[in-house]
């Protein structure tokens, strides 16, 4: 029987919707389960039950190696559309969303890119139903990416580094300003350091980014320098790369870099002082200086190329030499 019901919906699948193939395929069920043909082991249940699906979505990305706070983000998106939509899984159609999309960014007010970030989101749950045949087609499938304006970011000037660093009253947080602009490294991963890590005589270490995926990043000599200097006046004995100032001297966290590099801009009158800065800055520096986009995308550890083209920003003075070499 199960085989003859999946060849009926086969023969309908471009004809009806997930909701209407759903509906065929309770009648048929209903209808062809008196034949002598059927296992009654293999009776599927007509109950009205829905699974949920966004729990099981969420198990399998965790298996998958998405971060917590990635999985935590994917939840909370799904969530709040089956919530706004009020509807099974199986029966939300392409308006559906395209409604909620529209009235998402009216109520909210969010930017375009934060819309788009959802529609992805829900383009890449529904995907994974079709994939795993829980639905017959992703209704997200004809909801183009939101078309979004470009914003160039600010980048560090090489005057607002050595700013920066001559501003330094602790020797700890050169340390922390070096380590992040020579590798590029999310501050996430920066925290997560152990002493043991660094490499001083091949100057690299391994972190730990996201999905903990490992890499080796690469530091310069004055990183270097100011790392042992950092090390050499600690009297701790905790494993932890970097530390607080005060006892017991426990391992630095997210929070407090952040904290401690907008203080640092406020006081320097340096706009949007953020350790993110740092690895975008590196990239368009990279970049700039010819170093191939691949190799860039494997020192930030991202997964897809596009990715670390966002974070590069064209310098325009190049472009401006390019066109007079090139064109004018």
């Amino acid at each position: 029987m199960e085989k003859l019901i999946v060849e009926i919906e086969q023969e309908m699948i471009n004809l009806l919707n997930n909701m209407q193939m759903e509906e065929l395929h309770k009648v048929l069920l209903k209808k062809l389960q008196g034949f002598a043909f059927i296992e009654k082991g293999n009776k599927r249940s007509l109950e009205n039950k829905e699974v949920d699906f966004c729990n099981i979505f969420i198990c399998a990305k965790r298996v998958e190696g998405c971060s917590e706070k990635s999985l935590k983000y994917y939840k909370s998106t799904i969530e709040n559309m089956l919530k706004a939509l009020g509807k099974p899984v199986k029966h939300i159609t392409t308006e559906d969303l395209r409604g909620y999309l529209s009235e998402y960014h009216k109520r909210s007010n969010c930017s375009k890119v934060n819309i788009d970030n959802i529609r992805r989101i829900l383009s890449t749950f529904f995907s994974w139903l079709e994939d795993e045949n829980y639905i017959l087609k992703s209704p997200v499938r004809r909801i183009h990416k939101i078309k979004t304006g470009k914003v160039v970011k600010e980048i560090y000037t090489d005057e607002h580094l050595e700013m920066m660093r001559d501003s330094c009253i602790e020797i700890r947080d050169l340390a922390i300003i070096d380590l992040l602009n020579s590798t590029g490294m999310r501050v996430g991963e920066l925290v997560k350091l152990n002493i043991d890590d660094i490499d001083f005589n091949e100057r690299e270490c391994t972190v730990i980014g996201k999905g903990d995926k490992q890499r080796k990043v690469y530091f310069d000599a004055r990183t270097k320098i100011h790392l042992q200097n950092y090390l050499n006046s600690r009297v701790d004995d905790n494993k932890a790369l970097f530390v607080s100032l005060i006892k017991p001297y426990n391992r630095l966290n997210i929070s407090g870099v952040e904290i401690r590099m907008r203080v640092l801009g406020k006081k320097l009158n340096i706009n949007k002082v953020h350790p993110h800065k740092f690895r975008r800055t590196l990239a368009t520096r990279a970049i700039d200086k010819g170093m191939p986009i691949e190799q860039v995308q494997h020192l930030l550890g991202h997964q897809k190329i596009d990715t670390t083209l966002q974070y590069a920003m064209v310098n325009q003075n190049n472009v401006k030499i390019s066109h007079r070499k090139y064109i004018g």
